[in-house]
Formats: structure tokens, C-alpha cells, sequence
């Protein structure tokens, strides 16, 4: 199970969310809606300092990461996130 982001992707979400250097976003099964993975839950983010992060990668000096304890959400697949120029939108890629 592996986490990747693509540089468009971090540069979007420093502009949308002000991000500085260090900071990091964690990204988290919450309850409700449908996101392909598992019915009745979907994926959020927060601005968060990690506590245990069971996936994580840097890109433009930001830590993007899903704690140990939402690894679940993933079901042993690899978490990619790109950006859609076409849409100007992130796109979560679970396979």
C-alpha cells in the first residue's frame, strides 16, 4: 500500500489552503457520503499535525498522511492524488 501525490496536486492544495513549508494535511475516513471504497463513509482532510501516520509522502515541503489508524479506509490499496487542470479540482485515486 503505497500514498503519492503529483506536484500539481501540492501546489494546489498550498494555494487553496495557504499552506507553509512544514505544515501537514492529513486525510481521514469520515462517516457518510460514498467515495468508491466503502459504502457510507468518504474522505476528508484537515490541517493536522500527525500523531502515528501509517501512510505519508512530502511534496513541496508539505506532509500529506493518513494516520495508522484510518489505513483501513484504504483496504490494502494504493492511494494516489493528482489534480484535473480540466476541472481545476484534486482527484483521489484508490486502486
Amino acid at each position: 500500500m503505497e500514498m503519492s501525490i503529483t506536484k500539481p496536486a501540492a501546489k494546489w492544495f498550498i494555494n487553496e489552503l495557504d499552506l507553509e513549508e512544514n505544515d501537514a494535511i492529513r486525510f481521514f475516513a469520515r462517516y457518510g457520503g460514498f467515495c468508491g471504497v466503502h459504502k457510507g463513509f468518504s474522505l476528508a482532510l484537515e490541517k493536522s499535525e500527525p500523531n502515528n501516520p501509517g501512510l505519508n509522502v512530502k511534496e513541496e515541503g508539505i506532509l500529506f498522511y493518513v494516520e495508522q489508524s484510518d489505513v483501513w479506509y484504504f483496504d490494502n490499496k494504493n492511494f494516489h492524488i493528482k489534480y484535473s487542470r480540466k476541472f481545476d479540482e484534486i482527484e483521489y485515486v484508490i486502486k
